[in-house]
């Protein structure tokens, strides 16, 4: 069963940061460069130089532009929006739905979209797996989950982290960090795990927005022992409980570093080319480590 408990977000220094002008529970290092307010990672938009909050980008603050002239940015250059969260709620919407479906159909639900590499399957009278062409099991093992725990602990984890992260990177660049996370889990899980040996669960995908999120926070200058902490008891959960399968969750840790590097570091003249592009690279390692394995067992 995987757990991955706890949230990096919000900074840490209780004692010397301030708080987060619109979001008082919140404390932050951040402040907008034209009134000075603090403002918490999901209020903070990226300007020419450092970040301004919502209401100088929305009013121009005496740039002499009309507040649409340009449009505003989060922090990876992704379009505000009005509902940051709305990305994360669909994602944990998902999630919920289908295991309603797993309660209320039975096995025979899991087996036919579990993570599985090649193996007879009893329940379905043949054999399956990816190896067998069936590369959508990739996909949707990502919204399986084997038990309550299974997915409380995955769904709690996924709104913790991944409302902020959504707000910091805009939709688009979130959606593709997740599903990219989530598949490079799937990937090395197929590569390195028994054929025969199932998996579910949203966990690599989840993975790769806490590396994400320890990448961010190094950005903006976050104290990172509360992340690096918080590394090394998810890393203890992965190593130290059997039926967890720790290849997901490397390999989605692994992925939402490398994309969110990307996502936050990219030069602003050519932040999406750069930006998309390592997201590709990732795929393309997914792809290869998929055709290497259907190589091995086929």
């Amino acid at each position: 069963m995987d757990q991955v408990p706890g949230s990096p977000q919000g900074p840490q220094d209780a004692q010397s940061l301030p708080t987060c002008y619109r979001h008082p529970d919140r404390e932050t290092g951040i402040s907008c460069t034209r009134c000075e307010r603090s403002i918490c990672p999901e209020c903070m938009i990226s300007a020419s130089v450092g970040f301004q909050c919502p209401e100088c980008v929305r009013s121009g603050s005496g740039t002499g532009h009309s507040p649409t002239a340009s449009q505003p940015r989060t922090v990876a250059g992704g379009t505000v929006t009005e509902d940051p969260r709305l990305i994360t709620k669909i994602l944990v919407g998902l999630n919920l739905a289908f295991f309603l479906v797993q309660l209320s159909v039975g096995s025979s639900f899991e087996e036919r979209f579990e993570l599985l590499g090649l193996a007879y399957v009893p329940g379905l009278g043949s054999v399956e797996g990816v190896a067998e062409g069936q590369w959508y099991r990739l996909v949707t093992a990502m919204f399986l989950h084997g038990s309550v725990m299974h997915i409380a602990f995955n769904m709690l984890s996924l709104w913790w982290i991944g409302g902020p992260l959504e707000a910091a990177l805009g939709r688009a660049r979130y959606i593709a960090l997740y599903a990219i996370s989530g598949l490079a889990g799937s990937a090395l899980t197929y590569l390195l795990a028994e054929p025969n040996q199932p998996s579910l669960g949203a966990s690599g995908a989840i993975f790769g927005l806490f590396g994400a999120t320890a990448i961010l926070m190094r950005r903006l200058n976050y104290d990172m022992r509360p992340v690096i902490a918080l590394l090394v008891i998810n890393l203890i959960f992965t190593f130290g409980w059997s039926n967890i399968a720790w290849e997901a969750h490397i390999g989605g840790l692994v992925g939402g570093v490398v994309i969110g590097y990307a996502m936050v570091h990219a030069p602003r003249g050519r932040r999406a080319l750069i930006q998309y592009g390592v997201c590709t690279l990732v795929l393309v390692a997914v792809v290869v480590m998929t055709l290497i394995r259907t190589g091995q067992l086929t």
